[in-house]
């Protein structure tokens, strides 16, 4: 949830910055979860009975998308055409991605330092690309190297899947319910009424943070 939904990670910040202040933040919430659940739900629909068709394992993580479907689309009549538009679709994904997690970095860069945004967006972007240039290397030069949790990219996606995430998530609801004065989230959220305001503190400030607090003893095994 924390991935699909790009929460502790900047990228939220980036688009509630620059949402008009006529726009409901509860009912594009709403609007947002429901679209990235209906869509995780078809994709599973689509994906999943190719990949038990062809008895792969849907358990292979990145080597779903980049070694197994292949092989799936490779099976089935107009494979290649739906191959091609699938990983069509998943570079412009990747690349929406990028360009919003990018920019938080960017708009401090250009706010503090004084620089244009060519320049902060390229040394933001070769800082990135140098880090995860890195990663790649666990999957040819560097597969035999391996330590904690596995190579390279497996200690990556784990420290940010299981632990930054989730901890990001966690202050980020803890400064928004206890740390924003009440006008101003009330403001935020459009002045919703006091009781529904209530509400949202105790789900915001008490409920959420000890979700996550699960969510992330599980993640790390605790329990």
């Amino acid at each position: 949830a924390f991935f699909t939904l790009s929460l502790g990670m900047g990228c939220v910040v980036m688009y509630g910055a620059y949402l008009p202040n006529r726009e409901s933040i509860v009912r594009t919430t709403v609007t947002i979860v429901l679209c990235d659940t209906l869509i995780a739900l078809l994709a599973g629909l689509v994906i999943f009975p190719i990949v038990f068709d062809n008895n792969l394992a849907p358990t292979e993580g990145p080597g779903l998308i980049f070694l197994t479907l292949p092989l799936a689309f490779a099976e089935i009549n107009g494979g290649l055409m739906f191959g091609t538009l699938f990983f069509i679709l998943l570079g412009f994904a990747a690349i929406t991605s990028a360009i919003s997690l990018l920019e938080p970095s960017v708009a401090w860069m250009i706010e503090e330092l004084n620089v244009s945004r060519a320049t902060a967006a390229l040394t933001i972007g070769f800082l990135i690309w140098s880090l995860g240039f890195l990663t790649i290397l666990s999957f040819n030069d560097l597969s035999d190297f391996t330590f904690w949790k596995g190579t390279l990219f497996d200690n990556v996606d784990y420290l940010t899947s299981n632990i930054l995430l989730p901890i990001s998530g966690m202050l980020f609801t803890i400064f928004a319910s206890w740390f924003m004065s009440k006008s101003s989230s009330q403001s935020e959220l459009n002045d919703i009424s006091p009781i529904a305001y209530n509400i949202w503190k105790f789900l915001a400030g008490v409920v959420a943070p000890i979700g996550v607090l699960i969510v992330f003893f599980n993640a790390i095994n605790l329990f």
